[in-house]
């Protein structure tokens, strides 16, 4: 069963890829980067529930052998990751895609101030430099508030003559909570994405930014709003990749209680990098089973090295 779903998913992978146009699976490799994000759904020890039973303990292993088999079936360069508990079960992921061929040697992560959950990133390409954001703090009304997950700043060296920054971001989730209104704090949190943003293009205008991650937010709501920025002919302006999947769908997670499917996870590229976007090669990965391994489906960004720009 194991051996005919990681064929199912091979499968999904490469049907979505020869069904767009002009486009074969040789060509997308072809001088072009793959860059997977993926909320992998709680790859950390937490309560869980065994019938009547609840023990702390980590993501069943069927659900972890999923996961590693929708990677394996995407084969990214670089790897995106939301809700892993520590660097441990990073290790654990680099080790296991590993074994699967997936060879992703260079690690970052960063933990804000969720004791729980954090991001990380595993990269084929050097790691280059770093700013992590692990402590970032806002304010509504008289309260201060930390930034929960932070943000992954890393620079990623692809060529010696291209260079990739990538920013990861989790987002404060849709739950209610007694600490406040949930919408304002992800409204909060973005803000410091943007602030965060700025700043890199104050230093660099030509910079080859990417925002990915789980932002936890439709698509027309403000906190996306704010990421992206005031206007598109903005020079500092981070464009929406609009992606869709093998059926021409774009939801990225299914909610099983609410029997809701919604659009939470994003990549927003610079004007720089839009320019060295494939987006016949960007999509949202098909598979019928997904939800055996996260209640996220993983996204997918196409990069070639040659500009699509008209000179």
């Amino acid at each position: 069963m194991a051996l005919r779903s990681c064929l199912f998913r091979s499968l999904c992978a490469l049907l979505f890829l020869s069904s767009q146009p002009g486009l074969t699976a040789q060509e997308v490799r072809d001088g072009q980067v793959r860059f997977c994000a993926y909320n992998v759904k709680n790859w950390l020890m937490m309560d869980r529930a065994y019938g009547e039973r609840v023990d702390i303990a980590s993501k069943p292993e069927k659900e972890k052998t999923a996961v590693i088999a929708t990677i394996k079936a995407i084969a990214p360069d670089i790897l995106g990751l939301c809700e892993v508990g520590g660097v441990e079960d990073m290790k654990a992921i680099q080790a296991m895609l590993k074994t699967a061929g997936i060879d992703l040697p260079h690690l970052e992560s960063v933990k804000g101030a969720d004791e729980t959950r954090m991001l990380g990133l595993l990269s084929r390409f050097p790691i280059t430099a770093r700013d992590p954001q692990p402590s970032l703090t806002y304010r509504i009304g008289e309260t201060v508030y930390p930034f929960q997950r932070g943000i992954l700043d890393v620079t990623i060296q692809i060529q010696p003559d291209f260079v990739v920054r990538a920013l990861g971001v989790h987002l404060k989730s849709m739950r209610e909570v007694k600490e406040g209104d949930q919408a304002l704090m992800r409204r909060n949190e973005a803000y410091l994405v943007r602030k965060h943003i700025d700043a890199i293009f104050k230093q660099d205008p030509q910079v080859k930014l990417l925002a990915y991650g789980d932002f936890n937010e439709h698509a027309h709501l403000p906190a996306i709003d704010e990421i992206k920025g005031a206007r598109a002919n903005n020079e500092t302006y981070m464009h929406d990749v609009q992606l869709s999947d093998l059926n021409g769908e774009v939801w990225t997670h299914f909610w099983d209680t609410a029997d809701s499917y919604s659009r939470l996870d994003y990549f927003f590229v610079s004007p720089e990098l839009r320019h060295h976007t494939d987006y016949r090669a960007s999509f949202i990965y098909t598979d019928r089973d997904f939800h055996e391994a996260s209640d996220h489906r993983p996204i997918v960004l196409g990069i070639r090295m040659k500009s699509f720009k008209k000179e």
